[in-house]
């Protein structure tokens, strides 16, 4: 068996071995330390062999020498020994040469590669991960619908491709219906019809199915009429003395319900600095457990977060402050700022923010009340997938690096939005960081935040 095979086995075997656990496949962000672990142990492993390729060049050349010294003396063994110096040197070869050549021969070169893994492969993941991960390329086939030769080839599909699918049936369903409808329907069944037309079939199509479709691209049904409504402006919350100069660039992603995206509202340095300082803190990201109202790790819920107060760094305090003066919302009784990074397929199936009727003790212990709003930054652009979706209505939000989405989680009468209703789709190429504030009641009663809605 070659040396190259040894090793590989030595490897595999020492990998599977392994007890440490870090819930690697949760997070691209801490992924990213194994390829350094992994370069590392491939530069150790070159110098092995190069010390094994030293050791036997040492053998190849002795048995080189001997080989053709052998091949004389045999020819005429008697003359050969006949002459007094022959006779010594192969006294002194066997009995003390060829043992050197053993001890050159069973010496071992691999202490300091061995030495280099026993300390790396305590990093390594586990058969947990390698599930995870596993688990993950089959949600990914699922959702966007790949096949097996697709997934095994790494051959992923363009993106953009999908999207310009799913709009071209859609503009094909517009032009069909313009040319049956003789009037403008009323904005009531115009909403019906936009509801129905969402994902397919209403209430009859199943929510996951719902929801696979709006991560395809496929699910995007707003209306001409509807789509008029949205718009892009300055804004700066009814003159606020900061951004009465410089006024934040604000978007319409939705109307019902309203979903805002600002553009350009965190920097470049910000965001490096709130990943660095989360990078070394982040972990299993947890839900709460309705039965229980504690947090718990969960299958749907596949990235690491990690949560930064105020007072850890200047810039989350100035993060902190600018979604208040944005929203008009006391940001003191909010959580800390949650900042999230997602595993393979990483995703968050749909779910709620606020704590509904069934669910009193949501946020009990933290006496605020219940998520009156939601704001969600954006810290890095996603090649294909990681879309934020709403299932409900069909609202697809794409990530977009240094903007930040926000929407209220609760009507004015503080009942909750069940329209609301959201997931982040699993991310099928590139690296997804996000961080979200969770804005609460308290604090918030004589505030006049903009645009909080009334009951429905």
């Amino acid at each position: 068996m070659g040396v190259r095979s040894v090793c590989c086995i030595l490897l595999i075997s020492l990998i599977k071995s392994s007890s440490a656990h870090g819930d690697f496949f949760t997070s691209i962000g801490h992924m990213t330390d194994l390829l350094f672990t992994e370069k590392d142990l491939v530069t150790s492993l070159k110098d092995y062999i190069r010390a094994e390729e030293s050791k036997l060049e040492q053998v190849k050349q002795w048995a080189k020498k001997l080989d053709a010294l052998t091949a004389t003396a045999t020819q005429d063994p008697e003359g050969f020994l006949g002459h007094p110096v022959n006779a010594f040197k192969l006294m002194k070869r066997l009995n003390t040469e060829w043992g050197e050549v053993e001890d050159l021969v069973l010496k071992d070169m691999s202490d300091g590669f061995i030495s280099n893994l026993t300390i790396q492969r305590q990093y390594f993941p586990n058969d947990e991960d390698q599930t995870g991960a596993a688990k993950a390329l089959l949600r990914l086939q699922d959702t966007y619908q790949l096949d097996t030769q697709t997934i095994s080839s790494g051959d992923l599909p363009d993106p953009e491709h999908q999207r310009a699918l799913g709009n071209l049936k859609y503009f094909d369903y517009q032009l069909a219906k313009q040319k049956k409808d003789e009037k403008e329907p009323s904005a009531k069944e115009e909403s019906k019809k936009e509801q129905e037309r969402t994902v397919g079939k209403g209430e009859y199509f199943p929510e996951k199915r719902k929801y696979e479709q709006l991560c395809r691209g496929q699910g995007v049904r707003m209306t001409p009429r509807r789509q008029s409504r949205l718009f892009c402006r300055y804004y700066d919350n009814n003159r606020h003395p900061i951004y009465m100069i410089g006024p934040v660039k604000q978007e319409d992603e939705w109307d019902r319900p309203r979903i805002i995206r600002y553009h350009d509202i965190i920097t470049e340095k910000e965001m490096e600095k709130v990943k660095e300082l989360a990078k070394p803190r982040l972990r299993r990201a947890t839900v709460h457990d309705p039965q229980t109202g504690k947090l718990t790790t969960a299958q749907y819920r596949v990235s690491k977060s990690a949560w930064l107060a105020a007072y850890e760094h200047p810039v989350v305090d100035r993060i902190n402050q600018r979604i208040e003066d944005i929203t008009g919302l006391d940001v003191k009784t909010a959580e800390e700022l949650q900042v999230a990074n997602y595993g393979v397929g990483g995703q968050y199936e749909p779910h709620f923010d606020f704590g509904r009727k069934d669910e009193p003790d949501a946020f009990k212990e933290l006496g605020t009340g219940n998520r009156i709003a939601t704001w969600l930054f954006y810290m890095s652009d996603v090649t294909a997938g990681g879309a934020t979706v709403f299932p409900e209505v069909g609202a697809v939000v794409k990530p977009m690096k240094g903007t930040a989405v926000f929407w209220y989680n609760l009507f004015s009468s503080g009942e909750g939005d069940y329209s609301t209703r959201h997931a982040a789709c699993p991310v099928l190429l590139g690296n997804k960081w996000v961080s979200n504030k969770w804005i609460h009641e308290r604090g918030q009663e004589f505030r006049r935040p903009c645009g909080l809605k009334e009951t429905d």
